[in-house]
């Protein structure tokens, strides 16, 4: 991973606002919701919005990301709301996170380089126990229309960090699909998900 990547997000993160605002996901508070809180890990977490929430909800929360910046202010975040997450920064195969420990794995707009995408889908899903869920929200390779029209919809901008319905049931393999779709909605998350996109959502069963 190069270090323009991480510079990228340590800058970002940087801004005093919270890049994506502070409340969840609406998919994913959708998804949790409707589950009983057990152990959960967020991936790409950014400045911990999502982990936060989970949290909340009694859910035992571990998260990582590349960015430092991110993890202080997730971290600032979660002493505001009076909850604890287990947050790592450095590459995931790096990290201290053991096989098998979680009922579930979230990535919210995890848009991991494209040399480590499908790799990284593979570690997380050996951290997932049996029976575990996947939940994602990523944009599309359609959303680069949307993205020309109007850049303040944000995600990136070449097709092969983006997602395809084909590539998650490919990285994903050893999961019974309960939801698999592309789906164009609204975003209005913080300063850099505004306006109409087309999404890639999945929620997937470890078989």
């Amino acid at each position: 991973m190069s270090d323009n990547w991480l510079q990228r997000w340590n800058d970002r993160y940087q801004e005093k606002e919270f890049a994506y605002g502070t409340e969840p996901n609406e998919f994913l508070k959708e998804q949790l919701q409707s589950l009983e809180p057990k152990t959960i890990l967020f991936g790409a977490e950014g400045e911990g919005r999502n982990a936060v929430f989970a949290a909340k909800l009694g859910w035992n929360v571990s998260a990582f990301d590349i960015s430092t910046e991110g993890r202080n202010k997730a971290l600032t975040l979660a002493t505001q709301y009076k909850v604890t997450i287990n947050y790592q920064v450095g590459l995931l195969p790096e990290l201290q996170f053991n096989d098998e420990p979680f009922d579930a794995i979230a990535l919210i707009y995890a848009h991991f380089p494209p040399a480590i995408k499908t790799e990284y889908h593979t570690l997380l899903s050996n951290k997932l126990k049996k029976g575990g869920l996947v939940i994602l929200e990523a944009f599309s390779k359609n959303n680069l229309t949307y993205r020309n029209e109007n850049p303040g919809v944000g995600g990136p901008a070449n097709l092969e960090s983006l997602f395809s319905i084909d590539e998650l049931k490919s990285d994903f393999s050893n999961f019974e699909p309960l939801l698999l779709e592309e789906k164009v909605i609204e975003l209005h998350e913080g300063l850099y998900h505004n306006g109409t996109g087309s999404v890639v959502r999945f929620v997937g069963r470890k078989q």
